[in-house]
């Protein structure tokens, strides 16, 4: 069967009704991946292996962004933001620490 109906013979396209409907989807920003910092954070403050972990999730966020799983990879983008934000809060407050200690 055709995807349309046939218009009945000496029927006028001017007296039909005009019903057009129009879906627009809002465009999601692209999920952040925090790979700069999750390599910072590896290299130069890899504490409890955190960083290490971050580097992880910041690539699974690069994967999923490829295979077209927005919310997998907002979750694994949220993931390596929260181990980052651990991790340099661990290690100003160990500097401070031995700061501290010996001063």
């Amino acid at each position: 069967l055709p995807p349309y109906e046939m218009l009945p013979t000496g029927a006028n396209t001017d007296e039909m009704p005009r019903n057009t409907t129009v879906l627009v989807e809002e465009e999601r920003p692209p999920p952040r991946d925090h790979l700069v910092w999750s390599l910072c954070t590896t290299l130069y403050g890899n504490i409890f292996c955190l960083g290490l972990l971050a580097f992880f999730f910041s690539v699974k966020v690069g994967d999923s962004k490829i295979l077209g799983d927005h919310s997998g990879a907002l979750s694994y983008g949220s993931t390596a933001k929260c181990l980052n934000i651990t991790a340099l809060v661990l290690n100003i407050t160990i500097v401070v620490i031995v700061t501290i200690v010996v001063a």
